[in-house]
């Protein structure tokens, strides 16, 4: 799913209008009671509901949710907030609809000192302003959100939470409204990605209204939403064999770490890797042999740490760093992997500190290869961001600059290609916050590449599935109790429904 920018947004309306053809007042009717669909599916129970309206087409929208939510015989209040002498063509006409209905009370909000005593039992509907909004608010703009912020009530957003834009955003405190839903059209904002906007947002939902599907086809954006129509996990041949499956090199574990290699190494095997060497250090070696069986062991002469790399050319794809520790052999063994493995590479925790040290080793690695820092190793290795949406920037350029591709590890987990597009991903959850979730994911991506997918489609595929697979531990087990070993538990659940 492409997220358009708040300009393409506006394109593809106007698009749809000329091209289906609709008129722009029938597209807004359209829109609002699919929105109207979701507000009563999420709220089945309500039956009290304040609106409050601006006088553009955000508002043209909260204004169609009141009169159908009064068609319902449900109990409406409309606020129209008039901070302006100029309203949009199509929020005139439906607050003239508005007026024919007696049943609806609607207050035209001119100062702050009108604003209504909101009972507890009402729902706030925010529609004063939308995703194109460019300015922070200030004035009478600002003292109605910040009474929508104060108040107790749910809310919920239509499009956007008013005072929040649809890309880079100035965090202000109480100058965008703190929604519990946001219902959007399309495609959701590049905002509701970032983790700084999660208070205002809430969970949002996204919304089919009609939008020309050759707009959406034609039309180009640097970022994407991954949906499962976007995994495409092959078929197995009948004939087929462990060789045909690749052979993947796990260096992983030290000393107190052997929980790394082992979460890495079981996650490979369960997405399916024909056969997984892993270098251990001696330390590690018994524990590996009973822990997972199935993975073939390179062990190092060293007690405690990695010193040592088995013969390269053996292997179809090859991932470092979960729990290797900062021992001085294991630095140069890093080094001397870059220099000598010319296929992409998984990098991933300490072997992302390590070149964070010794940054002059990054225009070595292959082209192609993958990083997967949790945000304070993506810190240490491009530097402080102003915010997420300067954070998302320096992803870009470092995946460009180093043409790899960049996995910053969260909520809507980003993948940064080396062309400079982003995806972000749609599963996963915060039960999926434990140790060892990241192993997991190292684990799943080395398998994929060794199974010959391209570094997108591992890169792709390892962050849509290891979110899926913590999805269904969650629904099966809850979010609290989930740990690492869950997630690999439900692979092949989550595999199956892909299969499907």
């Amino acid at each position: 799913m492409k997220i358009f920018t708040s300009d393409l947004t506006r394109q593809a309306d106007n698009f749809t209008i000329e091209n289906e053809p609709i008129s722009s007042l029938n597209l807004m009717e359209r829109a609002a009671g699919r929105a109207t669909d979701k507000i009563l599916k999420l709220y089945f129970n309500k039956i009290n509901f304040s609106i409050f309206a601006g006088p553009g087409n955000n508002g043209g929208d909260g204004l169609v949710i009141a009169r159908l939510l009064a068609e319902k015989g449900l109990n409406v209040r409309v606020y129209f907030v008039k901070f302006t002498d100029k309203i949009s063509d199509d929020c005139k006409a439906n607050y003239e609809k508005l007026q024919a209905i007696n049943e609806i009370s609607i207050v035209v909000l001119d100062s702050i000192e009108k604003f209504p005593k909101l009972k507890k039992n009402e729902l706030i509907i925010d529609a004063l302003f939308g995703s194109g909004l460019t300015r922070v608010l200030k004035g009478f703009p600002e003292e109605v959100v910040k009474k929508i912020y104060d108040s107790e009530n749910e809310v919920v957003s239509i499009d956007s939470p008013s005072g929040l834009f649809g890309e880079n955003n100035p965090v202000a405190e109480k100058t965008i409204v703190k929604a519990n839903h946001t219902v959007t059209f399309e495609y959701p904002s590049l905002s509701f990605m970032f983790a700084e906007n999660e208070n205002y947002v809430g969970q949002f939902h996204v919304i089919d209204i009609g939008i020309h599907k050759e707009f959406k086809k034609k039309t180009n954006s640097p970022y994407y939403f991954i949906q499962k129509e976007d995994v495409k996990i092959r078929k197995r041949k009948q004939f087929s064999h462990k060789g045909n499956y690749g052979h993947a090199l796990l260096i992983a574990g030290s000393y107190g770490k052997a929980g790394a290699n082992i979460f890495a190494a079981k996650a490979t095997h369960r997405m399916g890797a024909g056969l997984l060497t892993s270098v251990v250090p001696v330390c590690n070696y018994q524990i590996l042999q009973i822990a997972s069986p199935e993975t073939m062991l390179s062990v190092n002469e060293t007690e405690k740490y990695i010193s040592d790399l088995p013969h390269l050319i053996n292997f179809n794809a090859v991932a470092v760093g979960p729990g290797i520790g900062f021992a001085k052999e294991t630095k140069l063994l890093l080094n001397t992997l870059i220099e000598t493995y010319n296929k992409p590479i998984v990098f991933d925790a300490d072997a992302l500190t390590i070149l964070s040290e010794n940054k002059d080793w990054l225009k070595k690695v292959p082209v192609n290869s993958i990083f997967t820092p949790h945000p304070k190793e993506f810190e240490r290795l491009v530097g402080k961001s102003e915010n997420n949406f300067d954070e998302m920037q320096k992803q870009i350029e470092f995946a460009k600059k180093y043409n790899i591709f960049l996995i910053l590890k969260g909520a809507y987990t980003a993948v940064a290609t080396p062309e400079g597009k982003v995806l972000f991903n749609s599963t996963g959850n915060p039960g999926m916050a434990t140790g060892g979730s990241g192993d997991v994911l190292t684990g799943i991506i080395l398998s994929l590449l060794s199974q010959q997918y391209t570094p997108r489609e591992a890169a792709i595929y390892g962050v849509y599935i290891h979110g899926l697979a913590g999805d269904f531990a969650a629904e099966k087990k809850g979010q609290y109790p989930l740990i690492a070993s869950d997630i690999i538990d439900f692979l092949p659940e989550a595999l199956k429904s892909l299969e499907q």
